[in-house]
């Protein structure tokens, strides 16, 4: 399984979330997306998810903090506790023995952030 974690500001619109999906997935096929839980019920994001026709997973704040990520942003350590929330969304969605497939990727409009992890969790 493979999910595609995201990370964005409020200002963000469906195309930066588009756009840095289109550039971490790279043509792969994504399972799941994943975000913080408060960003995952938002319109923004549910609008996002219904273009995609994907399923979402929100992650709460505790377990968003418990990933090990590659990216560690200071802005995103203070905000939410964790150094990026894109590749910790994707880590925690996809399963305990979860890996990122690379580092997170960011919109050409730096509002969004995107990160896939592979993992078992059915």
């Amino acid at each position: 399984m493979i999910v595609a974690g995201f990370g964005f500001r409020a200002s963000a619109t469906v195309e930066s979330l588009s756009d840095a999906f289109r550039r971490a997935s790279g043509g792969r096929s994504v399972d799941l997306l994943s975000t913080v839980d408060d960003k995952a019920i938002t319109e923004l994001f549910q609008m996002f998810a219904a273009k995609t026709e994907k399923t979402v997973v929100g992650v709460d704040h505790a377990t968003l903090a418990l990933q090990r990520t590659r990216t560690q942003s200071t802005a995103s350590i203070n905000a939410r506790g964790t150094g990026s929330v894109a590749e910790a969304a994707a880590l925690a969605a996809a399963g305990p023995d979860a890996r990122l497939l690379g580092p997170r990727v960011l919109s050409a409009d730096r509002l969004a952030t995107c990160a896939l992890a592979q993992g078992d969790k059915p």
